[in-house]
């Protein structure tokens, strides 16, 4: 292990990997976040990330990622980084190392990485709040607002009719009609899951969406996952359900431009 003296003396670097090759520091990395990890799937996906490792001499010392596909096709944005407790001293020379060697135009993170954070205000401009993420908080036991129950193949029409979620698992039944629909994501960091939910235009402000809400997480929990949620910013129905179903916001969605 390379000691404070000596890595000050020696240069930093970024060499482009491939995913696998940063898999034992992005281990560190969730372990050391302990939270959801809005979008750790995407290293998963084919050619939608770049990563590279970080360098001091030749000794690894973390690493960090730009999602380069998707939304982010053209426009490179780093959205992990994550640097050694013993080498953090050198943490503004790696990240400039990276920026360098990247090219990226972006950086992305959730405000409650504190590393990546921390550099997207110093190396970012015109910094913007994208989504709030929300962690569980309590447990509620608001009363049943109809049967709650699994999606079955002859709903597919009425969650069309009432313009539901196609994709969605889950039902609200009320006098034999579908009024709300949701789901449960699986393919955040482990135990993590993320919950979505819609309720019918006509069955609104009616406690649909928290008692839905709360049934997810029930079956979340069941699944051995912990439960957690996104909103817009502007989405203040769905803010108010999820806290009303003791969903808790633990951070923003924070995008920026380099050098702007």
């Amino acid at each position: 292990m390379l000691t404070a003296i000596t890595a000050a003396n020696l240069p930093a670097a970024a060499e482009a990997v491939e995913v696998d090759d940063i898999l034992p520091w992005r281990d560190q990395y969730r372990e050391e976040m302990n939270c959801q990890i809005i979008h750790d799937s995407l290293h998963s996906r084919a050619d939608w990330t770049r990563p590279y490792l970080l360098k001091i001499g030749t000794a690894i010392v973390g690493y960090g990622s730009l999602a380069v596909s998707g939304p982010w096709l053209g426009r490179p944005t780093i959205f992990e980084f994550f640097v050694t407790p013993p080498h953090r001293h050198r943490i503004f020379d790696l990240f400039r190392t990276l920026l360098a060697a990247s090219g990226a135009v972006g950086i992305e993170t959730q405000s409650n990485d504190p590393m990546l954070t921390v550099m997207l205000h110093v190396f970012a401009g015109k910094v913007a709040v994208e989504s709030i993420v929300f962690r569980d908080g309590m447990t509620t036991r608001h009363a049943a607002r109809g049967d709650f129950r699994p999606k079955m193949p002859e709903d597919a029409d009425p969650i069309r009719a009432a313009q539901l979620d196609d994709n969605a698992d889950w039902v609200v039944v009320v006098e034999g009609q579908v009024v709300g629909t949701g789901g449960i994501l699986l393919h955040y960091n482990r135990p993590y899951a993320d919950l979505f939910m819609r309720v019918a235009e006509t069955h609104r402000r009616r406690g649909i969406g928290m008692f839905l809400v709360q049934e997810l997480k029930r079956v979340c929990y069941e699944r051995g996952r912990v439960p957690a949620a996104r909103c817009n910013l502007a989405n203040l129905a769905s803010q108010r359900t999820l806290q009303g179903a003791g969903f808790l916001p633990c951070a923003t969605v924070l995008a920026g431009a380099v050098g702007v």
